[in-house]
């Protein structure tokens, strides 16, 4: 069973996706591919840090308690 990436290893990815659009050399079947995973990426690192976030909240209700 694979681990699922941690959002430092998202927000990496992303980057690195983000540089070769910037890029703009490489094929245009290629560039569309890299915006695809880029918005794959983007979505899988907001969903994770909304989770971090409710979970933080849920800790700081916990101990206000």
């Amino acid at each position: 069973m694979s681990e699922t990436p941690g959002l430092d290893d998202l927000l990496a990815e992303l980057e690195k996706t983000i540089g070769k659009l910037a890029d703009g050399t490489a094929p245009l079947e290629e560039l569309v591919a890299a915006h695809e995973r880029a918005s794959r990426l983007l979505a899988d690192a907001q969903a994770r840090f909304a989770e971090m976030k409710a979970r933080a909240e849920q800790t700081a209700k916990l101990l206000t308690d």
